[in-house]
Parts: C-alpha cells; structure tokens; sequence
C-alpha cells in the first residue's frame, strides 16, 4: 500500500501527463449550448454606455464585455452570489469560454461590476437587448404583457420601521417638549423661550444653558447604582434625550416618504404581503415590487419601486419605458390587480388599446352574486332620470356627487344615491349589507355611492375581453408575463435579492430578464418557434386534450 502524501503542494508526487490538442476549448463545447448565443447576442449590443461607466479597463483583465457575459450565463444557471460565479469561472469550462483567456475575475470584481457599473447603466443596456431582437425579428411589437411580483429584500424582516408608530411617538416627544422647558427654566432660573413655538434650536440652547451651569458649579455629574443624580444631571439626559428623539423621528419620516413603512438594513424596502408565508400567518416581508413588459415570451422592459399593489404601477411602468424604448405598442394586457378608473383614463388618453380584466370579472359569474339585491348591477337603471330601481320597484335618487382624490392625484366625480323610502320593505335585510352601522337595522335607508364614468369603462373593458380578440390575449397574457416570472422563480430558483437599494435590485432584475430573454431565443430557436408571437385557443385546446 502507498503512502498517502500529506505535503501541502499536491504537485510534488503527481505524474506527469502530456496535454493533448487542440487548445482551443471552443471545440469542447457543442454547437448549439446557450453560452454561444450569450456571446453572440451580447456581441451584438451597443455597450458603450457600460464602457463609459470606468475611468480606466485593464488590458490584461476581463473586459466588462465578458463581465456581462459571465453575469448573464450565471444566472442562466442559477448562480447569483459572486463568489459562487468565481468558482465557476475556475472550473466550468463554459465560463472559461466567455472569458476567452483572460485572468479569472475575483468575487470583488465581480459585486463591483454589478453594483457599480451595471447598475449605471442596466435600463440602457436592456433597450438595447430588446432593440437586437427587433432587428432580428423576434418581437411582435404589437402586445405588451404587463405583470408584477414580489421579490423579498435581502434586509432582515424583523427590522421594520412603521409611519404610523413613529408619526404617535413623534406626537407625544413633542407635546412634551414645551412643558419639559417651561418647567426647567423656573428651576434653574434660565430663559430659552420668548414665543410660543417651540424647535429643536430651543433644545440646543437649553442644553447650552445647562452645561455653562454644570461648568459655572462645578457639578460633577454620576452614574451607576448607588448614587443619587442632581436635578441638572436630570435635565441634561432629558434634553439630550428629546434632541436624540426629534432627529430620529424626523429622520424615519424622512426614509418613509410616501410608504408606510421601510427596512432598517434596507432603507429602500417596503414591507409587503407575499405569496412566499412559510409561517401560514400574513407576516409581512421587507420586498420590491417587481413589473415585467413581456412580448412574444421576450421581457421587454423591467421597473422595480416600492408599490405595495400593482395597481400604481401601471403608468410609471409605461411612462419608463417610453423614454427608453423607441417604439409604442398598440395594445397593452393586465390582469384585474390594474384596473383603475385613472388607468382607464390615462390609457384611453395616450392611445392604447387596453385589455385590463375588471375585479369583479369572476364574481360576475357566480350565483350568490347574480343574487344579491343589494348590488346595483342587479338593480334597474333608468339613464334618462337617472334613478335606480330596487328589488322592490322603489326610487334610487342621485342626491349629489363629491370629488375624492386618489393617492396619486387623480380625481373621481362620485355619486350619492339615496332610497325614497326603505320603511316596511320585505327585501331590507337581503338589501342592506354591513354590520359597522350604530343605526338599527330598521332605521336604515339603502344608499348607493359609485363613479358613472368608472363603471361605464368597466362595461366596456368587459366586452372588449370577451370579445374572440379578448380571450387570446388574455390566455397569452397567463402563459407569456407568468410564465416568465415562473421561469425566473422555478427555474432559474431566484427568490430573494443579495443587494440593498433599489438600483441594485433594478439591476438584478434586469440580468435575469436578460438570462431570461437568451433561454427564450434559445429555446425557440431550436424547437423551430422562431417568429411566434402568439399562442392560438386552438392549439392550446388541442394540447389540453
């Protein structure tokens, strides 16, 4: 039996062997693996704003080229974290193909290059990925898929920071605060207010006021079990610790914004509701609300924010791509998650064709709702008096309107509807839903609130996507925007970012969608797909069956 050899150089006692031809490893690799066509469709792309983002590229270093190429094919294979891609780079023979002989980036490189110099530049570079699959034929330019997801922060999800508990205890800190200082200028006998408003300057110069005593007295202030604190120790920590109080709370607010809440380790994350609930309870999670443009299978464009709903989303995601990308679809399909009265309007406005699916579509279908005699959709309309009819023949009567103002500023015209009489109706109970009322059931008139113009665009959304058109859209809008969001979780087992903020989400979502876009072409292009944009009902039956 030989020794084991326990040198730490594992080359002393190896046998020689004699490396065979050819070098090229180019030759290893079969014709049609994907890595090829990373290359070549990165070949293909215009990467001088990439180039732009370095003040200096070694020459004997891996190119920001290859970079982008290691990146993407990483992420074709399921392998995100940078140290991870290192290794691969050593011994994966396909990386080592994209290299094309350079040296092996290290993991800093590699999280450099995606924090700083993709994350530059990543809208651009997209444009220009969906710009190379025009030219080659592979978009419709016709249907813009619209579909959005959660992705979990890389923050902690126990470090959540709530507006509204800070707005209660900003409240209390600063209805606190007038007295703390009337009450320690009686005391020591100082003079810090002159009016009755009351800023953080006071405190300083209260504070000020308290340190020139403890110099002037010689105060020698104590800590620690045992010892008791002198009135001016006191009010010294207490003003300390309102101006700590003030700025943290301001400074929360600040980091809030417009949301509701925010990570501590991920300032840019909202805590969001997600599909992912190991525990089964509604725990909410520190995300980024992720929008995907899908056509003919391609993503297109890619918005990451901190939208909690999709509904939001809808015009910035369009209103980004736009400045990016120089051609405008005609049609644009989304789930019921988008419907809106703003969205109807503002799409109408800009010459798209929509196909948004309305919230009660299914409802619509069900027996309890066709039922319900409280619903104004199961009620008479007479749109010459505008007046609703109930089940029991009694009078509706639009009695005013009022402007509401949504979030975004958008301003809906609604309409108050009041029962003539509800005193004695046999239908009152089945009529009159809700149990907040502090009013006796018998005491309570059937009120009707809606916007004319909303529903009118709700009935005319629902026979546009029950039209032949409607229904083929809609099917590809489930196979097409889910289907890559599915491919990007599933398949390629992406379910949390590694990076805090928001560009580098953004980035790391569009290098998924690139990886996604390769797969796609690859795929397509070797099941003889290429140039189909649409599924059919028919076949899509036929595969049923």
């Amino acid at each position: 039996m030989k020794t084991l050899n326990t040198h730490v150089n594992y080359t002393i006692w190896e046998a020689p062997y004699q490396l065979s031809l050819p070098l090229n490893i180019s030759f290893q690799i079969p014709d049609d693996d994907p890595v090829r066509l990373v290359k070549l469709l990165i070949e293909r792309m215009d990467l001088s704003p990439l180039y732009h983002t370095y003040s200096r590229i070694e020459k004997n270093q891996a190119s920001p080229r290859q970079l982008l190429a290691i990146v993407i094919y990483a992420s074709m294979n399921q392998i995100f974290s940078s140290r991870r891609i290192e290794s691969a780079c050593r011994r994966d023979l396909n990386f080592q193909y994209l290299l094309e002989g350079k040296p092996i980036p290290n993991h800093a490189t590699i999280a450099r290059f995606r924090s700083h110099h993709m994350a530059a530049c990543s809208q651009t570079l997209f444009a220009d990925m969906d710009a190379v699959l025009v030219q080659a034929g592979a978009l419709s330019l016709k249907n813009l898929f619209i579909d959005g997801t959660k992705i979990e922060s890389v923050a902690n999800k126990y470090t959540f920071v709530w507006k509204k508990s800070v707005t209660k205890r900003q409240a209390k800190v600063l209805a606190a605060i007038p007295g703390f200082i009337l009450q320690t200028q009686e005391l020591f006998g100082i003079q810090v207010l002159h009016t009755h408003a009351v800023h953080r300057y006071h405190l300083r110069r209260l504070l000020g006021k308290l340190k020139r005593l403890q110099r002037e007295g010689h105060v020698v202030f104590v800590h620690g079990k045992g010892h008791r604190k002198t009135p001016l120790q006191k009010a010294m920590e207490k003003t300390e610790y309102f101006l700590h109080k003030t700025k943290e709370y301001a400074v929360q607010l600040h980091y809030c914004g417009d949301r509701n809440s925010y990570a501590k380790t991920d300032i840019d994350a909202t805590f969001m509701h997600l599909k992912e609930d190991a525990m089964k309870n509604g725990q909410v999670k520190p995300a980024y609300n992720v929008q995907y443009g899908v056509d003919a299978g391609f993503v297109t464009w890619v918005t990451v924010g901190p939208q909690t709903s999709d509904c939001t989303t809808l015009l910035p995601f369009l209103e980004d791509f736009r400045k990016h990308f120089p051609f405008q679809y005609a049609r644009v399909i989304a789930d019921s998650g988008y419907e809106s009265e703003e969205n109807y309007t503002k799409l109408a406005e800009q010459g798209y064709d929509a196909y948004i699916k309305p919230s009660d579509h299914e409802q619509r279908k069900k027996r309890r709702f066709k039922k319900d005699i409280g619903k104004f959709q199961n009620m008479d309309y007479d749109a010459k008096n505008d007046v609703f009819y109930c089940h029991n023949h009694r009078k509706l009567t639009c009695v005013g309107e009022k402007t509401e103002t949504t979030s975004t500023g958008f301003e809906i015209c609604k309409s108050h509807y009041v029962c003539e009489d509800c005193s004695d109706c046999p239908y009152k109970k089945g009529c009159i839903h809700g149990n907040r009322s502090k009013k006796p059931l018998e005491k309570r008139t059937k009120q009707l609130e809606l916007s004319k113009r909303f529903q009118a665009q709700r009935a005319k959304m629902e026979a546009h996507i029950s039209s032949p058109t409607g229904k083929m859209l809609r099917m590809n809008r489930s196979i097409q925007s889910e289907g890559a969001f599915s491919d990007i979780k599933a398949n390629l087992s992406f379910r949390r970012f590694l990076s805090h903020g928001t560009e580098n989400a953004l980035a790391t979502s569009i290098i998924l969608a690139m990886a996604h876009n390769v797969l796609t072409l690859h795929h397509k292009l070797q099941s003889g797909n290429f140039g189909t944009y649409l599924y059919s009902l028919k076949k899509v039956k036929r595969v049923l069956e």
